[in-house]
């Protein structure tokens, strides 16, 4: 694990909360405690099944819903996953043809956890973990029919982080309508669990989601890969907010061809880019949108990095927070990298717009927006942004980030 305190917690969390093997899916769905309402799930999920408010759901190990099935979690519920790595990292995949309905409220919100967290229903900041934990179980993982820009020009793949032997792990097609179900007021903490040679699981995947999908309000807290990345697909997304993203606090792949509105992205001590941006890999292209978003950075982080021919609209966003790229090895910037990205930068596959940024004393525009997206971009003072994300949608009745004053500085 990247912290000392992240190695603590798994180890008390393997030593008190470590209730059944997280190896295979062959075992019955058993109370985790007779004394509490807590339930391990331990086997794929194979029919429509609801997770009922109230109560805390345990996942003892890579947790499938099966294609033809919709699991409904009610606001509310708690999802922990039990600690592990490798082939025994704990996960929730939303296989192609089945659907997710997680449906949580701006007062009840549905949370995806660790078992190492105490909180309960009705708790909104966990009362034992600090917020910047990574890495102590996987992530939540969506997978649909759409069409993703793939190596070869293959329809379909795995995706990263799922072995190939479980065949609940591909994505890809030709249905850009596809639905994979439901989610709003959710929030995903503490995930990103190593899965081998420095692999780590996103807070959210979503792999060739499909535009009947509805995701609002998102939350990824203190996860030890990105926050969320998108592997093509069609899915649009409003409302999401990231804290303390291990690496990237949004990557786009495969040329995903949706839009995500309205956003925020605190970057935390280990976070790497704030925004990555991926070109296609194979012949088919598309763009998404960003729009309508808060950065706020750190000493080490970076605006963000467009590579491998990126394509896309990014407008009305504003950074502020960033060290000087001067001081720190060229942190703090945002640059296209390599020939392809230049080339769709020039055509106007790849744009800027109404780009505002607060910068340290006396750093030019052309320091930090390289490679002549400055044009795009303007400098103000703190506080005096005209563009960026609306931090009420994050109200922190809902939002941990905003419950621990993480945005507080925001406009």
């Amino acid at each position: 694990m990247k912290k000392f305190n992240s190695l603590f917690i798994l180890f008390a969390a393997i030593v008190i909360g470590f209730t059944s093997c997280v190896d295979g899916n062959d075992k019955p769905v058993d109370p985790v405690d007779p004394e509490t309402d807590d339930v391990l799930v331990n086997t794929n999920i194979s029919s429509n099944t609801t997770w009922e408010t109230g109560k805390t759901y345990v996942l003892g190990g890579r947790i499938a819903v099966t294609a033809g099935n919709t699991l409904t979690i009610q606001p509310g519920v708690i999802v922990k996953g039990e600690v592990g790595s490798g082939s025994n990292a704990t996960a929730l995949i939303i296989a192609r043809g089945a659907k997710i309905d997680a449906q949580g409220t701006a007062t009840s919100p549905i949370i995806f956890t660790t078992i190492a967290d105490e909180i309960m229903p009705g708790e909104i900041a966990s009362p034992n973990l600090e917020a910047d934990l990574s890495g102590l179980w996987g992530g939540l993982i969506i997978l649909g029919k759409a069409k993703a820009s793939l190596a070869g020009d293959v329809t379909e793949t795995q995706i990263e982080g799922i072995p190939p032997s479980d065949t609940n792990g591909l994505y890809g097609g030709t249905d850009d309508a596809d639905n994979s179900g439901t989610l709003k007021y959710v929030s995903i903490r503490h995930g990103g669990a190593n899965i081998g040679e420095g692999n780590e699981i996103n807070g959210l995947t979503l792999g060739a989601v499909g535009s009947g999908t509805v995701i609002e309000n998102i939350e990824v807290i203190g996860n030890q890969d990105d926050g969320i990345e998108w592997f093509g697909g069609t899915v649009s997304v409003k409302n999401a907010i990231i804290w303390n993203a291990g690496d990237d606090g949004l990557d786009t792949d495969q040329a995903w061809a949706g839009t995500l509105d309205n956003f925020i992205v605190v970057a935390g001590g280990e976070t790497d880019h704030c925004l990555e941006i991926d070109g296609p890999e194979g012949s088919y292209n598309a763009g998404h949108t960003l729009k309508n978003g808060t950065v706020k950075g750190n000493a080490v982080a970076e605006l963000g990095d467009f590579r491998d021919g990126a394509r896309g609209t990014f407008e009305n966003i504003y950074f502020f927070n960033f060290a000087n790229p001067a001081d720190t090895e060229g942190r703090g910037d945002l640059s296209l990298s390599g020939d392809k990205t230049l080339a769709t930068f020039a055509d106007g596959s790849l744009k800027f717009m109404n780009l505002e940024a607060t910068l340290a004393d006396g750093v030019a525009l052309t320091t930090v927006f390289k490679n002549g997206t400055a044009a795009s971009a303007t400098s103000v003072a703190a506080g005096a942004n005209t563009v960026g994300a609306d931090k009420a949608a994050f109200a922190s009745t809902w939002s941990w980030t905003s419950a621990a004053g993480a945005i507080s500085d925001l406009k």
